[in-house]
Parts: structure tokens; C-alpha cells; sequence
């Protein structure tokens, strides 16, 4: 039961996560949020490992894996995620997401050996009918902006396997022997900042990010606040997560963000909410019920 609970704090920081680094991406750019919240990911873990003194007490081929995962999950499956939403936006990018549980499902079967019940399928399946019936009925702000563009789709489908095969990295890791979350979460984005950060700079995409976000003080404050709810505390109990629970239950309680993601946008957004949403909630919901009691 951990696992589970853990996976849907998971679900609820990546909810908060979505509104507010939305709100930053559109102040100063999908690139400079990127690569700015894994900076501050990198401060707030340092300080808390350092404060705590948290012992680094990994074999090499746990700093392996969890190197691998960073690289596949956090540069890879990330950066074609934002692209996804550049063109499609985040209802067909999020429908497209949801099928990462069933590739974390299918991973771990052939790799890690993890059975998952005839009712813990059900399960799967019902959640991810209902986050589907959420997303496709959500409307994007504003709608004519984004249509069905097939370079999106296959962008966000890598974004989903990308955030599949992470998992399966970090599980190798778990595997091995205990982790801490937070050591595990700062090997991960340490990784993923020492690749995406001298990509940026040199194809010039993040250029003069003191500049911009002085220009734009909201969008450092969102930047800031999201970094600490999804890069710092997100990651983190996704980890714990998939430390004690499989990973096709723990990535499918984690995708239930869409569905999470509704009575936020309804007060943030004043976003109405349709029969059709209420349906498809009620179906993840039981779908994710079924994860937990069986």
C-alpha cells in the first residue's frame, strides 16, 4: 500500500506541476522552464542531502542505471514531451502519455519478471479507458490553436516510452538494494543536467536565462514553485513508488494526473466540467480502486 500511496502523491504533485510550469512555459519558453527547474531540483536536492547527510552508500552499477534512467527519462522522454505539446497541445499529448503504464507494464513483464493479476490488468485497463475519456473531452485554451498533427503524436508516444523505459532503469537500480529517494532523484537529474544543460547553451536555445527571467519575475516564481513540487518532490516519491510497488500498478496510479488535473483547472482555470469528465473520473478512479484492494 506505500507504493500505491506514494505514486498518487505522485499523481497530485505532477497535477499542481502541469498548471504551474504551463503558466511559466507560456511567460518565457518551454526550453528555458525545462532546463531552469532541473537547476533548481539540483539546489534543493544538494541542500537537503547536505542538511540531512544522507549516505551515497551506491554500488556502481545502481549509479549505472541510474544515469541510463535519467538520460532516457528525464532528457529524452521530457524533451519530446514539450514538443508534443508545442504541437498538439496537452489534451492529445496526454491522451498519448497514457499509454506509458502499459509499456511500463510490458517492460517490466520482459525484463523485470513482474506478474500483475487478471484483476490488476482490469484495473489498468479501466483507468486508462476513463483518463482517455477525460482527456479527448477536455477543451484546449484555445482550441483552434493545436489540431491532429502526426509529428506531435509520434513525439509524445517516445514521450511515453521514454518515461516507461526510466522506470524500468530506476527499478534495476531499487533492485540491486535500498535506495533513498531523494539520492536516487539527485543521481537522476544531476545526469540529466550535465547532458541537456550544454546541449541548450550551445545550439543557443538557452541563452541569457538571467536576462529573461528578470524580465519576467512570474515566470521565475513558477519556475521556482514547480521545480520544487515536480522535479524535487515529484520525482522523488515516484521513485518511492516504484520502490515498493510494481510498475505497472505504480506508473498507472501516476497517470491518473489527467483525471486529478480536473477540479484544479475548474477553480484555477474556470474551466466547466462536462458529464462526460465526471464519467471518466469515476472510471479511473475505480480503476485505480481495483490497484489498491486486489
Amino acid at each position: 500500500m506505500f507504493g500505491e500511496l506514494a505514486a498518487l502523491i505522485t499523481a497530485f504533485l505532477w497535477s499542481m506541476t502541469s498548471i504551474v510550469f504551463s503558466e511559466a512555459s507560456r511567460k518565457v519558453g518551454s526550453v528555458y522552464v525545462n532546463v531552469t527547474r532541473m537547476i533548481f531540483a539540483f539546489i534543493y536536492l544538494s541542500t537537503t542531502l547536505i542538511i540531512s547527510q544522507v549516505s551515497f552508500n551506491l554500488s556502481t552499477i545502481q549509479i549505472i542505471y541510474l544515469v541510463i534512467s535519467g538520460f532516457i527519462g528525464l532528457v529524452f522522454g521530457d524533451t519530446f514531451l514539450f514538443n508534443a505539446y508545442r504541437l498538439i497541445g496537452a489534451r492529445l499529448s496526454m491522451l498519448v502519455m497514457s499509454s506509458s503504464p502499459a509499456f511500463a507494464a510490458l517492460l517490466a513483464f520482459i525484463f523485470l519478471g513482474e506478474k500483475i493479476s487478471f484483476i490488476g490488468i482490469l484495473g489498468i485497463i479501466i483507468t486508462i479507458a476513463g483518463i482517455s475519456l477525460v482527456v479527448l473531452q477536455r477543451e484546449e485554451r484555445p482550441t483552434s490553436k493545436y489540431k491532429v498533427d502526426w509529428n506531435g503524436i509520434f513525439y509524445a508516444l517516445l514521450g511515453s516510452i521514454g518515461q516507461a523505459v526510466g522506470l524500468i532503469f530506476a527499478k534495476f537500480a531499487f533492485n540491486i538494494g535500498e535506495i533513498n529517494g531523494f539520492v536516487a532523484t539527485f543521481v537522476r537529474i544531476s545526469a540529466a543536467l550535465i547532458l541537456i544543460l550544454p546541449m541548450t547553451i550551445f545550439t543557443n536555445r538557452y541563452a541569457h536565462p538571467i536576462i529573461i527571467f528578470k524580465e519576467n519575475k512570474k515566470g521565475l516564481l513558477f519556475t521556482l514553485i514547480g521545480s520544487f513540487i515536480g522535479p524535487y518532490l515529484g520525482i522523488t516519491f515516484s521513485l518511492i513508488s516504484i520502490s515498493h510497488t510494481k510498475i505497472g500498478i505504480a506508473s498507472t496510479i501516476m497517470a491518473t494526473v489527467p483525471i486529478l488535473m480536473l477540479p484544479m483547472v475548474y477553480f484555477y482555470y474556470k474551466e466547466k466540467l462536462s458529464w462526460v469528465s465526471i464519467l471518466g473520473a469515476f472510471l479511473a478512479v475505480g480503476g485505480v480502486a481495483l490497484l489498491f484492494l486486489f
